[in-house]
């Protein structure tokens, strides 16, 4: 019997869209996989097991099966997203558990394109953090168990990169794709404003955009286009740009954050890709992007007022101490004005001249190891601050700036676990960074899913 979990989404549709296999045996497969190593990894809050074949069922009986781009294929929501039927709790005992009456627009589009979702994965708490735990649970990294799988997107990672899914739905606001995808070993992509549908609430004051994490960059360009309502290939890949003349590409360790510095060994990582990023034909060069001193305050700002936004309305007492927190320090920053709807403006007026001379921007996607995997909603807020900030300071500009910026395995670090650099682009230029992605997977190709056994041990 062909064994699917573990296969990409890629090679899922095509045997599913041949009649090699039915979309009930691989969402089987595929639940078979969760009951066996979920309790281990802790990427599932909602496992939709019954509900799951029956739609498998009703996908294999479609009459374009033959078209659809991700026929049959299993795939894991973010629990910040409505899936019809099932509560949304983002992490929180102060949400309600009402079942959502529709699917978010992304969710729509990727069951219109065959994908079967097979659950809800777990966030930090109204996912502010980047490390993934709370009420409803604690998500852990495959790869080491005893380290958090990243946050906010760190169940859809988990789920991923032990292969309990092929892709997830996820969000970034400051990085919650990538940061979880870079700790786990994935394709993490956020895409650039206006590229795929938000409706995300107050969406962090416009920062938070929705995007794949894929253990290839075949299956997170396949992920992406049907996100973003683009044609894909007779076949239901994505079509790649091609590799085309060579990019001028800059390459950084500076963090975006005053006196947060990066690690020497994921600093070390970066400058290899970019080594390798050269040798395969592209002009390269060390420069900085002119990051503005007063960066860490505004975006500061931003996250604990887009955390304010969306605790209103709910149960101060049901919320965990940290986020409680951050969220009466947004306030306070909204009556200090520190909320100007012009910092994402004033950035970019800053960051336009480099990328007029550069065409992409590679940077290391961590600075930090991640922390292990704990209760950190029960510690004090700056606990959790400092470890947030040491760990992942790349990230956010590309938030406020509104430009793609994509996390790629790299490498492994000196524990063992895979490395991670990120690329940023000019606005539009998602499959360009794909593209990237898929040169850096030929030069120095990774071990997508990790070794995460049924017993509940994991092979170092």
């Amino acid at each position: 019997m062909t064994q699917w979990a573990g296969r990409t989404a890629v090679e899922i549709a095509e045997a599913v869209r041949r009649k090699e296999a039915t979309p009930r045996e691989v969402v089987a497969g595929h639940l078979a996989r969760i009951a066996e190593a979920d309790g281990r990894v802790g990427a599932f809050r909602v496992v939709r097991a019954a509900a799951a074949l029956e739609e498998a069922d009703a996908v294999g009986a479609r009459a374009d099966l033959a078209q659809l781009p991700l026929a049959g294929v299993p795939v894991a929501v973010k629990d910040n997203l409505p899936v019809r039927g099932e509560s949304t709790r983002n992490g929180s005992a102060a949400t309600p558990a009402t079942p959502a009456a529709e699917d978010h627009v992304t969710v729509a589009r990727l069951r219109a394109a065959g994908a079967v979702v097979v659950g809800l994965t777990h966030v930090p708490e109204l996912c502010v953090f980047g490390t993934t735990d709370g009420v409803h649970g604690i998500a852990r990294n495959p790869w080491d168990p005893s380290r958090t799988a990243g946050g906010s997107s760190g169940g859809s990672a988990a789920a991923v990169a032990a292969g309990l899914v092929p892709i997830a739905l996820g969000n970034d606001g400051m990085g919650s794709l990538r940061i979880p995808a870079a700790h786990c070993g994935l394709v993490g992509l956020k895409p650039g404003t206006g590229r795929v549908p938000r409706d995300l609430g107050g969406g962090w004051f416009g920062m938070s955009e929705n995007g794949p994490l894929a253990t290839t960059a075949a299956d997170a360009r396949l992920m992406f286009s049907v996100l973003a309502g683009e044609p894909v290939t007779d076949s239901g890949g994505s079509a790649p740009t091609g590799k085309g003349p060579g990019l001028d590409i800059a390459f950084s360790t500076r963090s975006p954050i005053a006196g947060v510095g990066v690690g020497a060994a994921y600093a070390g990582l970066a400058r290899q890709a970019a080594r390798a990023l050269a040798g395969a034909g592209h002009q390269v060069a060390t420069a900085h992007p002119p990051y503005p001193l007063s960066f860490g305050t505004v975006i500061l700002a931003r996250w604990t007022g887009g955390t304010a936004q969306d605790a209103r309305g709910l149960d101060p007492r049901l919320l965990a101490p940290r986020t409680r927190r951050h969220a009466a320090i947004g306030r306070l920053a909204a009556r200090l004005g520190m909320l100007r709807s012009d910092h994402g403006a004033a950035l970019n007026e800053r960051l336009d001249p480099f990328f007029e001379k550069y065409d992409v921007l590679v940077t290391p996607a961590l600075a930090r190891r991640g922390p292990a995997a704990d209760a950190w909603h029960e510690r004090g807020w700056l606990a959790n601050m400092l470890v947030n900030t040491a760990c992942s300071p790349m990230s956010p500009p590309w938030n406020l700036s509104g430009r793609p910026a994509l996390a790629v395995p790299f490498g492994t670090l000196p524990s063992g676990l895979p490395g991670s650099v990120q690329l940023v682009g000019r606005p539009g230029a998602e499959h360009q960074l794909l593209d990237l992605a898929a040169q850096l997977e030929e030069l120095r190709p990774w071990r997508r899913t990790a070794p995460v056994e049924a017993s509940g041990s994991t092979r170092r």
